[in-house]
């Protein structure tokens, strides 16, 4: 039920139902009355007060139109889909946005923390919470977001797992691949792509966004977005020079892309080549942690962020994985 309080000349209505809260000011007590129970009326019947929501609109309702609405035109589209369709397995899918609120959440959190690490659960988190606050500020289907107040799972350490030589070498083997050689395979082509990734720092997105329209011969030009801001040079070590001659067509179509793959055959065909080669647990984007650690020892920070695409040079100390007893050893040269 909810409350009437006699404020000065004025009486303060307040509700608090299935975790929506909502106020309001009268003149008269009679009035403030009739308006808690009308809005209990609403809440009840799903309406949530000045919410549009479609009737019956359940938390499924909402995440399918944030899918079809916002994640078709991001760039992480199949990894935000991905997580949404996981969702709509989950019962918390099934919840009336009526009664949508913190004890879903922590039902929800709770169930997932059972079955995927505090990291998963967090990039999760994020994803629904951000769906939760369109559906307040633009689409009014919500009063207040429910991730709000809840308590988040524990942070977990920053990944710093890196490629050693012997382990490059493996799958490299497993590839058939050798820096220089034409690949004539597309388990090659990961290897031509694999390599290109510990000289450049670049992620397999990019990569394989990449044409030959972006390709200059010392430098190549990832474009993360439609403005010049969203663009970044990126130089090329002898190395990569040399990944990128074996892999340039005669004639060349500048509109082609590279390395003639997409993100998702990178990250299959990577886990394939890396269980040939009996290695644990590397993730193609640890290359990216790879080349930032053995470029840290080449360039100065401000280029060593500029050519990553790092705006907050704090995001480099997640990257930077050079070992406290190596950074030791440095020390005694000097």
């Amino acid at each position: 039920m909810g409350t009437v309080v006699k404020r000065g000349k004025t009486f303060r209505a307040q509700v608090r139902r299935h975790g929506i809260s909502r106020s309001a000011t009268f003149d008269t007590k009679a009035s403030a009355y009739a308006w808690v129970e009308q809005v209990e009326r609403d809440i009840d019947a799903g309406a949530s007060g000045d919410t549009v929501a479609p009737a019956g609109a359940t938390f499924a309702t909402l995440l399918e139109h944030y899918r079809d609405q916002v994640s078709e035109s991001k760039r992480g589209k199949r990894w935000e889909v991905a997580r949404i369709h996981r969702t709509l397995r989950d019962p918390i899918a099934e919840v009336p946005l009526a009664r949508l609120a913190q004890p879903a959440v922590v039902a929800w959190r709770d169930r997932r923390l059972k079955q995927v690490s505090p990291a998963s659960v967090q990039r999760e988190w994020n994803l629904l919470s951000h769906a939760c606050s369109l559906a307040v500020r633009e689409w009014h289907w919500l009063v207040e977001n429910p991730f709000t107040g809840v308590r988040r799972p524990p942070p977990t350490p920053p990944r710093d797992r890196l490629a050693t030589e012997a382990e490059l070498e493996r799958i490299l083997f497993a590839l058939s691949y050798q820096p220089g050689q034409r690949p004539s395979t597309i388990t090659q082509r990961i290897g031509a792509a694999a390599v290109f990734a510990v000289e450049t720092g670049m992620r397999a997105g990019e990569l394989a966004k990449l044409t030959w329209a972006d390709v200059a011969p010392t430098v190549v030009t990832v474009r993360s977005g439609k403005t010049a801001a969203a663009m970044r040079g990126v130089p090329l070590s002898p190395v990569a020079q040399t990944v990128l001659c074996g892999l340039k067509p005669d004639p060349v179509d500048l509109t082609a892309r590279v390395f003639d793959l997409d993100a998702s055959q990178i990250d299959s065909l990577w886990r394939k080549a890396k269980k040939l080669a009996m290695i644990e647990d590397l993730h193609f984007h640890d290359l990216r942690h790879t080349a930032v650690t053995r470029l840290a020892k080449k360039l100065h920070i401000l280029d060593l962020a500029r050519m990553i695409g790092h705006k907050d040079l704090r995001m480099l100390q997640i990257y930077y994985n050079e070992s406290a007893e190596t950074m030791a050893d440095r020390l005694k040269m000097d």
